[in-house]
């Protein structure tokens, strides 16, 4: 009876995990970030990226608010250039619940959870991913990405490519040990 209780709260911990966005990052060790005051979108990366415009948009306007929170400045002679780029896939999760009495779990009868109970649930997962290049050399030397469940909810899509961008660029510059 005890396990009944916690299923709820198992459901809840489970539907909000799928919600988490996952943020990684790599950088060029030998670069010393503090020189790097200035940046500049990279116009030949983002507009081959396969996207909507609107959604462009949101992602430029959310690293614009990110970097200038952290004290930079966009300039025409940047010593930044930021390119983004996005990959997309169909999640399919297929969950099956039985309740038999029995041997082992899942196994057996029971004439009130005859057969168990299976779900399917189809989500969009998506990574955005943002490279700072060394406008001067012409060189990567920062890239970022997160990776999350995507909504369609348009009065949602501000928000949550805000909370991406913004957990993204959290590890840059990069906490050298």
């Amino acid at each position: 009876m005890k396990t009944l209780k916690f299923l709820p709260l198992l459901l809840l911990f489970a539907l909000a995990s799928c919600d988490a966005i996952k943020v990684n990052s790599d950088y060029d060790k030998k670069v010393d970030f503090a020189q790097y005051k200035t940046f500049a979108f990279y116009k030949n990366g983002i507009d081959k990226v396969e996207i909507s415009d609107l959604d462009k948009k949101r992602i430029l306007r959310s690293v614009d608010e990110a970097l200038t929170a952290k004290g930079f400045t966009k300039s025409e002679t940047p010593d930044l250039l930021v390119n983004i780029f996005t990959k997309e896939r169909e999640q399919v999760d297929v969950n099956h619940f039985n309740a038999g009495w029995g041997y082992g779990w899942g196994y057996g009868w029971n004439p009130y959870f005859w057969g168990g109970n299976t779900s399917v649930s189809r989500y969009t997962e998506g990574t955005l991913y943002i490279d700072l290049i060394d406008a001067k050399k012409k060189e990567l030397i920062w890239q970022g990405d997160g990776e999350g469940v995507l909504t369609k909810d348009t009065n949602k899509k501000d928000e949550k490519i805000k909370e991406f961008v913004t957990k993204i660029l959290e590890q840059y510059p990069p906490q050298k040990k």
